[in-house]
């Protein structure tokens, strides 16, 4: 039998060449035998995905069946986080497409045009860090473009008699204020932080080159000085509301050789727009009876009056005018209360009034900080009338509505020279 099968291959082997044509039938079987388990490997893969896809549903609808909700609220629930994702999604999209916008705004000029897409078309976006302005590029530009014009004036101190002496003398290329392309501009002059010696230029109306001429003495002592700073405003004068600030010259005094006369052009920069300063609160009673036509203003106190003396107190008083059509009938004025902020006064003045002209009058309160030497400053002032506006017209309102009865009212100061404008304003339009 061992010889038998050790024979048999050799037979095999010696066919060999006659049997050319089952070499090429041979790798047949075997390229088919390794290709079927790949497609077999490639089904199974599939059907093991779709069983674990089958699987994980039926884990999650089981977990849904459990949750104690009804259906229709389990959709409501998914239509609302869906809303919820979709709106931060806009959200975001949106806030980017703004920054983008904004940063391109940035880069172009007042003109409107971008110099880099002049110079080579590169894609704004790519170096927006290197090309956009920093902030006080930006200032300087804003301030480059914005030209308030300048203005010429002069400096002299006198060390022996300790006078500084202040002399306004042009200004040129003003910026216009009014429709018509011009201005009325005057100038006020004072040495900061001192506000209640200050001086005005005259105004001259519709011009842009305003030649002043005029000087100012201020008497400070010279170690005095360097702490002080000289401010030169430039208004436009309105008769009818504030004036507005064109522009404004600051000098430092310890920052001036005064060793010398100064004659100079200044540049104007923009006033530094600061908040309205608190000139104190008045308290003041209305009373009015029809039948006797008697109008009795009776002036109560003040209260934290703006500080007008170098001690840091005041001599208040308070003065009243009766006006109709912007004439002044009757004025009358209370006692001076010396050095204090907070004076009490009670005192009463009346007004014969007939009933029908009660729609045409006004009454103005100025307070006034008495001064022995010199003019009497306003400290601030108030109207009430039936042409008075907000607190004013309030006021006046209940003592109508309430005859015979005094009705009282705290009023916050304000400026004198904004209440004279809106005075004035009332009886041009009459």
């Amino acid at each position: 039998m061992k010889f038998n099968l050790f024979r048999k291959p050799q037979a095999m082997a010696a066919t060999e060449p006659t049997t050319a044509p089952t070499m090429t039938v041979a790798p047949t079987p075997a390229v088919i035998s390794t290709s079927a388990p790949e497609i077999s490997g490639s089904n199974n893969t599939e059907i093991s995905k779709n069983d674990m896809f089958e699987e994980i549903k039926s884990k999650f609808l089981n977990e849904i069946d459990k949750i104690p909700l009804p259906p229709w609220a389990l959709i409501a629930i998914a239509v609302v986080a869906a809303l919820l994702i979709l709106t931060c999604c806009f959200c975001i999209i949106k806030k980017c497409c703004c920054k983008k916008k904004k940063n391109k705004k940035g880069k172009k000029g007042k003109d409107g045009f971008n110099m880099k897409n002049m110079q080579g078309g590169e894609d704004d976006d790519d170096d927006e860090g290197e090309t956009g302005l920093t902030e006080e590029e930006k200032e300087e530009e804003e301030k480059e473009q914005e030209k308030l014009g300048k203005l010429q004036y002069s400096i002299d101190y006198d060390f022996e008699n300790t006078k500084l002496t202040v002399g306004i003398l042009q200004a040129a290329d003003l910026m216009s204020m009014d429709s018509g392309g011009t201005s009325d501009p005057y100038v006020r002059v004072l040495l900061f932080p001192d506000k209640k010696k200050k001086f005005d230029t005259k105004v001259h109306k519709k011009t842009l080159n305003p030649v002043f001429n005029e000087t100012f003495v201020f008497k400070v002592p010279y170690e005095e000085l360097g702490g002080k700073t000289l401010v030169m405003s430039v208004y436009d004068y309105d008769r009818f509301s504030k004036h507005d600030v064109i522009g404004e010259v600051k000098l430092p005094m310890n920052t001036i050789d005064l060793g010398r006369p100064i004659e100079e052009w200044r540049d104007l920069e923009s006033a530094d727009q600061e908040e309205p300063e608190k000139l104190g609160d008045i308290c003041i009673s209305l009373r009015y009876v029809p039948t006797a036509g008697k109008l009795t203003v009776c002036i109560l106190e003040a209260k934290n009056l703006k500080k007008m003396d170098a001690c840091g107190l005041s001599d208040p008083y308070v003065k009243i005018q009766l006006l109709q059509g912007g004439k002044r009938l009757k004025k009358k004025k209370t006692t001076v209360k010396k050095n204090t902020l907070n004076p009490y006064y009670n005192e009463s003045f009346s007004f014969e009034i007939p009933l029908e002209q009660m729609q045409k009058i006004l009454v103005a309160v100025t307070v006034f900080d008495y001064d022995k030497i010199g003019k009497n400053d306003a400290i601030g002032k108030i109207f009430v009338g039936s042409k008075a506006t907000g607190l004013g017209l309030k006021h006046w309102s209940d003592m109508l509505a309430n005859p015979r009865r005094p009705i009282a009212q705290w009023h916050a100061l304000q400026p004198e020279e904004d209440i004279d404008g809106q005075l004035a304003s009332l009886a041009a339009k009459k």
